[in-house]
């Protein structure tokens, strides 16, 4: 099935908007069309064993037991509907659509009435029946030929997808948090199983797949395909969550219609509301929405991260609440099988942040660190920007594993797939650019021969390869420090300060007496702080009176006094220099390479007394994708662009000749 069928299955469906327009808001449609396109499907689904079911019903008519396993035998799928109704049956009474239409729905098994009432159905059937749309809106659905023969569960994704696409721009919604272009998610799934062509291909295999943000399951339906291309005895279990009950509903019943455990798609936010804790699996994809606050969960996951540590899922780390990627990633590390049990893979589309934001052991970095010390992150792909239905920002695959070939340990690949795009005909939001099936095999095949590429310069593709250690990634946030340098001056506000003091006051019942003893001294300056002491204390002392005591009054005397100077005394503390806070200044210095070494060369030369504080060294962790594929570009010569400014000039001058004419 090609574009243009889907996109006229879609229009047949969208075209329900016209009958909805002004009885309905453009923001409500997909309540209406959605669960509308959904039960036919399922009545399509079912059309061949209708019959069948209903013969089922019938010979079981009073029985005081569960029907379900043999109305479910009897339909041939997971699910079942025991009246005799279609939306066909339903039109041939127009005074009692709404009525019969409400028994035809309660009449599907719990499974899929379930899938239903996330749409609230009921309502919005009642809600078309007196605004007297109901037996037209009806009608549209019943000719509406969606049988799988015509449309296969792949291509339905596709119709599902357009539709809701369309609902987000009229209610300017995100459309991007729903679902993921299906050339992006072939990519992904190709990089994420093509380690593994040959495990997938052993006899008797299981092999199960999460997608924590599964939108309406497309992710799930293209890694399942192409685990079935390896292999298609091998037995594949597909699990998923999701947010958006719409979305939820149309993968919960594309489950249904293929045969697979609907319950297997769990509902709500995977954070505070894991519907599969003790789940494990084999491999774990998701493209969970870009930089979306966590702030409604805050406290849960908070208190799973400070309480559970290790025996939950956010031991790392927390990140900004402003952007919950790295909280995804946690998870789904979480749910992958441990090495033991042939380990688990996961592939995750992030934007540009998860990178680097965040300092030396911030929430971040820390998450950052555990999974690259870990051995984990595989590779970082980048991506053509444009290529979202929701923004044109550039984004990023990551690729972890637990279980990682000899000749990747230690290793991370970055792989630059910036330039691998073809525009679009027509643009669907901000996406103007999509990756060809050509460009597809091409990474593809890149990523699987990455480190042979990386390793070889002549190679044509070797600039768009490399391949780092674990400990590359790494850095220690050094804090260099300055001495303090005062010298000691003894201004009038100063001695102000000085005659406040509280050791001044326990000594003189006049602090006055005390401030006119020093009066004299205003405006005079020394280099160092025991001159500047002797000086005023002297000045006291030769009228008979005391100098104040005590560390309280020395501190305040350095503070009032003291002013930086670059050849002031340095001052210190136990014998040791004073750091100066004004000049203190932080470096970041990789792992690989000695602090010591690296304030010799790169800081001594220029401040010969600084040193480090290695009580404040953090250690920290970022990916710096653009800086190591960046390209210098030299400028233009000055004189190509001073032949450029005077035929400039030239063609406006003659611009102006002729207005003037």
């Amino acid at each position: 099935m090609n574009t243009e069928t889907h996109t006229q299955l879609a229009n047949h469906a969208w075209s329900v908007a016209d009958l909805l327009r002004g009885d309905y808001k453009q923001s409500d449609y997909g309540k209406v069309i959605l669960p509308f396109t959904v039960l036919r499907r399922l009545e399509c689904v079912l059309e061949p064993t209708r019959d069948r079911v209903c013969a089922e019903v019938t010979k079981h008519a009073g029985e005081d037991r569960n029907l379900d396993p043999f109305l479910r035998r009897a339909s041939g799928a997971k699910f079942y509907n025991i009246t005799d109704f279609t939306l066909k049956k339903v039109l041939a009474d127009p005074t009692y659509v709404a009525k019969n239409l409400i028994e035809y729905v309660g009449g599907f098994s719990p499974n899929a009435a379930e899938v239903l009432e996330k749409y609230e159905f009921t309502q919005q059937v009642r809600r078309l029946d007196g605004a007297g749309l109901l037996y037209q809106v009806v009608g549209k659905f019943a000719d509406l030929d969606l049988h799988p023969d015509q449309v296969p569960n792949h291509n339905m994704g596709y119709v599902f997808e357009e539709l809701i696409r369309r609902f987000a721009e009229q209610s300017n919604e995100t459309a991007g948090e729903h679902f993921t272009p299906r050339e992006v998610i072939e990519l992904m799934v190709n990089l994420l199983l093509a380690p593994d062509a040959d495990l997938l291909g052993a006899p008797g295999a299981t092999r199960r797949i999460l997608d924590p943000a599964c939108g309406t399951g497309g992710m799930l339906s293209a890694a399942e395909e192409h685990i079935k291309k390896l292999n298609p005895d091998v037995r594949v279990e597909v699990f998923g969550q999701e947010l958006n009950p719409e979305s939820w509903a149309i993968c919960r019943s594309d489950l249904l219609i293929k045969g697979q455990d609907s319950g297997h798609i769990a509902f709500g936010n995977s954070f505070n509301q894991d519907g599969h804790p003790n789940l494990k699996v084999d491999y774990l994809l998701a493209n969970p929405p870009f930089g979306v606050e966590w702030k409604k969960v805050k406290d849960e996951v908070t208190w799973e991260h400070e309480h559970l540590g290790d025996a939950g899922r956010f031991a790392a780390g927390l990140p900004r609440i402003n952007d919950g990627s790295l909280l995804f990633l946690q998870h789904m590390i979480s749910k992958w099988n441990s090495p033991a049990n042939h380990g688990g893979r996961l592939a995750i589309v992030f934007n540009g942040s998860p990178l680097f934001t965040g300092a030396a052991e911030s929430g971040e970095s820390n998450i950052r660190r555990w999974i690259i010390e870990n051995d984990w992150l595989e590779a970082v792909v980048a991506l053509p920007d444009q290529l979202f239905y929701n923004t044109g920002i550039s984004t990023y695959f990551w690729i972890l594993t637990n279980r990682k070939t000899p000749d990747h340990r230690g290793k991370v690949i970055l792989l630059d797939a910036r330039d691998q795009w073809e525009k679009m005909r027509k643009s669907l939001g901000d996406k103007r650019k999509r990756i060809s099936d050509a460009q597809i095999e091409e990474i593809t095949r890149l990523y699987g021969n990455a480190i042979e590429v990386a390793s070889h310069p002549e190679h044509p593709l070797h600039g768009k390869v490399k391949v780092f250690d674990n400990s590359d990634f790494g850095y220690r946030r050094i804090t260099v420090e300055q001495p303090l340098r005062l010298r000691f001056d003894l201004s009038a506000k100063a001695l102000d300060r000085l005659a406040g003091a509280a050791a001044v006051g326990k000594l003189y019942a006049d602090a006055e007496v005390f401030r006119r003893l020093l009066l004299p001294l205003v405006g005079s300056g020394w280099s160092t702080k025991a001159r500047a002491v002797t000086a005023m204390k002297d000045a006291v002392g030769a009228a008979g009176e005391p100098w104040p005591t005590g560390a309280a009054f020395a501190k305040l005397f350095r503070d009032a006094l003291g002013v930086r100077d670059p050849e002031g005394e340095i001052q210190t503390v136990r014998g040791e220099p004073e750091p100066d806070p004004e000049l203190r200044d932080y470096e970041n210095v990789p792992l690989k390479e000695d602090v010591e070494e690296y304030l010799s060369r790169e800081v001594l030369p220029h401040v010969p007394d600084a040193w480090i504080d290695h009580s404040k060294t953090k250690i920290g962790y970022e990916i710096p994708f653009t800086r190591h594929f960046y390209v210098y570009t030299p400028p233009r010569p000055l004189e190509e662009i001073d032949a450029e400014l005077k035929a400039l000039e030239t063609e406006i001058q003659e611009l102006l000749n002729e207005v003037m004419q």
